[in-house]
């Protein structure tokens, strides 16, 4: 099968690694494989081994490429937020022919003018975004494109990282076998999907519960504003059951997906469960009140941080509230005790695709749907991060073309033998520009 049309997103978790596999059809997802492998060689949301994380993706890849019957070469890698910085930028640039109309070429450059930063050597670029281009001074333009100008700037926002998160992600996707199609963000493609334009555009809190650690992200006129990680996670509730019930891993996280309750107020002091103690020849009965309390002590301890540091930038009082996502949001009365705590409207958001109702799918699917809907411009400013004007000559060669044909079928008398040309059928040009960030990332 083709895939050409496909987009394969690689979410590498602290717990599980997913894969999904979604082809374009009319601008719509449709999602036609997944993987889903317990993942090795992570911590904390980061590549720690990248032997064994490559092994783990290799084995979601492959339980992907079974389901959806094609053969995966790229991927729609996640990045995550941890010790993101986001900061303004802006570049500028002379057109040198006054003439000559500004071109695709020229939004690379532009935007390669604004990566240029004094950037400590442990950190480097991971994404860039424009907020507007300005021509001579008339600003507001989204695609400068086709305009005539002696003088183009960008105004964006850059988000920086640690380059160890980068390389160890890059190394082991590739030591998987895969090229690197593109590379987002995590909050910044859960957020576009999880949240309507009207939570977008006045102020929402993510908050990604993961089993390594928990992101919340501020969106906000669309862009994503404030990044806090907390470094815990659905591990640490595990190894809280673990411990305090005396029972192995395994058994504690059976326990926390089987029977734990997010607030202990509605976990019942009845029902009782049999837990497997270690010594002990006979399983031990515990009600469902008394794990819910074990639960429920540490999700106040994540919560508290988080709202301590939300508090600090005004978060909680935008009118989104918060939404929830991530496999923690599964528990159940996990609303209720974070309406509790951040005194603020709450709801979860789980995915409604058939087979990946769970939030633990969320950032996964999220991926695909956020590189597929990346604009020509959006594309061309992501191809400065590599270097490439590959891109931009690409587009810049299909838009002559175009205006060529335009201008033919206006003007019959000038096209060869008096014959007036058929147009020709416009192909999607955004899907095979996406394909080219396959080679970038090689």
């Amino acid at each position: 099968m083709d895939n050409s049309g496909m987009y394969v997103g690689l979410d590498i978790g602290t717990t599980s690694i997913k894969v999904i596999v979604a082809e374009n059809v009319k601008g719509q997802m449709n999602v036609i494989g997944v993987g889903n492998e317990r993942s090795n060689g992570v911590s904390r949301g980061v590549i720690v081994d990248i032997d064994k994380a490559a092994e783990a993706i290799q084995r979601a890849v492959r339980q992907a490429e079974e389901k959806a019957s094609i053969e995966i070469h790229d991927v729609i890698v996640g990045i995550p937020a941890n010790m993101l910085k986001i900061e303004p930028c802006s570049g500028m640039i002379a057109i040198d022919d006054q003439s000559r109309e500004i071109t695709g070429r020229d939004v690379r450059n532009v935007a390669q003018a604004a990566l240029i930063q004094n950037l400590p050597p442990e950190r480097e670029v991971v994404e860039i975004l424009a907020d507007e281009f300005i021509v001579d001074g008339f600003d507001g333009i989204k695609d400068p494109r086709g305009m005539v100008g002696v003088r183009l700037e960008l105004r964006g926002t850059l988000f920086t990282g640690p380059k160890t998160i980068m390389h160890n992600t890059r190394k082991a996707v590739e030591q998987a076998g895969l090229s690197i199609r593109g590379t987002v963000i995590n909050p910044m493609a859960q957020g576009m999907m999880v949240m309507n334009d009207g939570e977008q555009d006045f102020g929402t809190v993510l908050i990604d519960l993961g089993g390594g650690q928990a992101t919340a992200a501020v969106i906000h006129d669309h862009q994503l504003k404030y990044i806090d990680v907390d470094q815990e996670g659905g591990q640490f509730i595990t190894k809280d059951i673990s411990v305090v019930l005396n029972t192995s891993l395994d058994s504690a996280e059976k326990l926390k997906r089987d029977y734990g309750y997010a607030d202990s107020a509605q976990a019942s002091d009845e029902d009782e469960f049999p837990v497997d103690v270690v010594g002990q020849s006979q399983p031990t009965p515990i009600s469902e009140k008394y794990l819910a309390e074990i639960v429920e002590a540490r999700l106040d301890q994540i919560f508290g941080r988080l709202r301590t540091n939300l508090d600090k930038v005004q978060a909680l009082e935008l009118p989104g509230g918060i939404v929830l996502t991530g496999g923690v949001a599964a528990l159940p009365g996990i609303t209720e005790l974070a309406t509790a705590e951040f005194d603020t409207n709450v709801r979860v958001y789980v995915p409604d695709q058939m087979g990946l109702r769970h939030p633990s799918f969320t950032l996964a699917l999220a991926l695909v749907k956020y590189f597929g809907g990346l604009s020509e411009i959006d594309l061309l400013i992501k191809s400065a991060l590599t270097g490439s004007t590959q891109l931009a000559d690409e587009t810049d060669e299909i838009r002559h073309r175009e205006q060529a044909e335009e201008s033919s079928v206006a003007n019959p008398a000038r096209s060869s033998q008096g014959k007036q040309p058929k147009p020709k059928k416009k192909k999607n040009r955004t899907e095979g520009f996406k394909k080219f960030f396959s080679d970038f990332f090689d």
